[in-house]
This record gives C-alpha cells, sequence and structure tokens, in this order.
C-alpha cells in the first residue's frame, strides 16, 4: 500500500517479493515526474525486492533529471544494500535508517 502527497510517496504494510511489483510502474511514473521522496517509516516488512525496487525507482529519476531521496530506510534493507556492496548508490534523507 502507498499514499501520496506533494512529492513524497509513503510506503505502507509489506514490501516484499509478493507485494513489490504492483508499486513497480505507479514509482516509475512519480520518480520520473519530479524529485521525490520515498517514506519508509510506515514499512513493517522489506526484503530484497524492496531493494530492487528503489534502485529502479532511483534510475527511473536520474533518466528523466530528477533526484530520489529515501527516508526512514528499514535497518533490514539498509543491511541488505550494505551486503550487495550498493549501499553507497542510496541516497538518504535525514534520519533515513531505523
Amino acid at each position: 500500500m502507498t499514499s501520496t502527497a506533494d512529492n513524497v510517496l509513503r510506503l505502507e504494510g509489506a514490501l516484499t517479493m509478493r507485494t513489490a511489483p504492483a508499486l513497480l510502474e505507479s514509482g516509475r511514473q512519480r520518480a520520473a515526474e519530479g524529485g521525490l521522496l520515498v517514506d519508509f517509516s510506515a514499512v513493517t516488512e522489506a526484503d530484497s525486492a524492496a531493494l530492487a525496487l528503489v534502485l529502479d525507482w532511483l534510475r527511473a529519476a536520474r533518466g528523466a533529471g530528477h533526484d530520489l531521496l529515501l527516508h526512514a530506510l528499514p535497518a533490514g534493507l539498509a543491511s541488505l544494500a550494505a551486503l550487495y556492496d550498493i549501499d553507497g548508490l542510496l541516497p538518504l534523507s535525514g534520519g533515513a535508517s531505523r
């Protein structure tokens, strides 16, 4: 589940292999429209599919010349990014990891 307001995309609930595919296109579109802050503060579970989703949205934003920032990135997701040695690619906002 997601909600949107202005340039903020608030993700809610589980963000897993089961739920991520449904968010792919809408996130791509939002990222391509303008600068975007993706808020993970209401995400209850995240797996590698969430990381793939973020990377796809980041590619879409940058391809359109826009910024994308991640807020309240779950610690497990940050840990996965570090494990894959791609944590340096993630543009974190203040308070990005919980």
